[in-house]
């Protein structure tokens, strides 16, 4: 890791520095390592309080780095700052992004076409069946699933998106190197495999309480629109569903029996507005213009493939509807047995 990368992750460890004040003084003072360096009087002009200016210019954050490095390099992860190219293009539009992220995996251009899944940690029969009918169809069409590996519609999301050799990324509320819950570090890693795993926190954070607001706007943050699955009146998805509508993202919902108090936070999103979804058809409809180039890629993905000619008029004749092998043999003109 260089010098400056260092720097940044020791100022980031100060109290009193979070990341937009982070973000703004690196604007000032181009790098972290001016920062370090410049005189109390450069840093109460840039806006920093003079006790926090202090604490900079006697701050030595060399033990911390060096422990962070560590702990990064035992488990694989590496550090993204909101400088770097690889930092996500979703992310970055947010009102308050992240200065550095924690990450195990890879993060991938492509990731801006995110579409984030969340939900209760108990869900219904009816609710597990929705995650994995949207999530599948969602990965299968080459959209990369966000969500906080947390129990339940979290987990499910995570697991449906793997299946089609998809991509997903978990957003964590505590250090990448501390899975939370325990029951998925097995599944954590096939994320690693097949996305990433990230978190703002340093490695070595316990999940808290008030670590998994701060994690939602990331997941949200990353994400074109929020599809929420199965939420009490009180749940964790909620939270991202409203920082969704703060961050001028898309924020769409299941509907659910109106007697369960499991689809009570759904059915009230609805009612104040977010958009009602019966099918993947719902969720692409509203998200239609942020997808040209989505549609692109899809386009020249299926023209790089090497075809027969009969496999492209097979291709031709199918949709992302499941159609009955005798419905293809009419329309193509082909026995079934070909």
């Amino acid at each position: 890791m260089s010098l400056e990368r260092e720097a940044i992750l020791s100022l980031a460890a100060i109290p009193g520095i979070g990341s937009s004040r982070l973000r703004s003084l690196i604007g000032r003072f181009k790098s972290a390592s001016n920062i370090a360096k410049a005189p109390i009087s450069e840093l109460i002009a840039a806006g920093i309080d003079k006790k926090t200016a202090v604490v900079i210019k006697n701050y030595d954050g060399e033990k911390f780095a060096t422990e962070q490095l560590k702990k990064m390099k035992d488990c694989g992860a590496k550090l993204t700052t909101y400088w770097d190219k690889e930092y996500p293009e979703q992310l970055k539009q947010i009102y308050d992004p992240p200065a550095i992220l924690f990450v195990r995996g890879k993060l991938k251009s492509e990731d801006k076409y995110s579409i984030a899944i969340v939900g209760t940690r108990q869900p219904s029969e009816y609710g597990k069946i929705v995650t994995e009918k949207l999530t599948s169809e969602l990965a299968s069409r080459g959209f990369t699933i966000v969500s906080g590996l947390a129990y339940g519609i979290d987990t499910r999301a995570h697991i449906f998106a793997l299946q089609p050799a998809g991509r997903t990324i978990a957003v964590l509320g505590s250090g990448v190197d501390v899975i939370y819950p325990d029951k998925n570090k097995k599944l954590s890693q096939k994320i690693i495999n097949q996305g990433a795993i990230v978190s703002e926190f340093p490695m070595g954070t316990d999940p808290d309480w008030k670590n998994f607001p701060r994690r939602n706007r990331i997941i949200c943050g990353m994400s074109l629109g929020t599809v929420v699955i199965e939420a009490g009146k009180k749940s964790g998805a909620l939270i991202t569903a409203t920082m969704s509508l703060e961050q001028n993202r898309e924020v769409f919902a299941v509907p659910g029996n109106i007697d369960s108090p499991k689809s009570i936070g759904t059915n009230e999103l609805i009612k104040q507005g977010a958009k009602l979804v019966t099918s993947v058809e719902d969720i692409l409809e509203e998200l239609e213009p942020h997808l040209r180039h989505f549609h692109e890629r899809e386009k020249k993905s299926v023209n790089e493939v090497n075809l027969t000619e009969e496999e492209k008029i097979f291709l031709n004749f199918l949709s992302h509807e499941p159609k009955h092998v005798d419905h293809i043999a009419m329309e193509t003109g082909k026995p079934t047995s070909e």
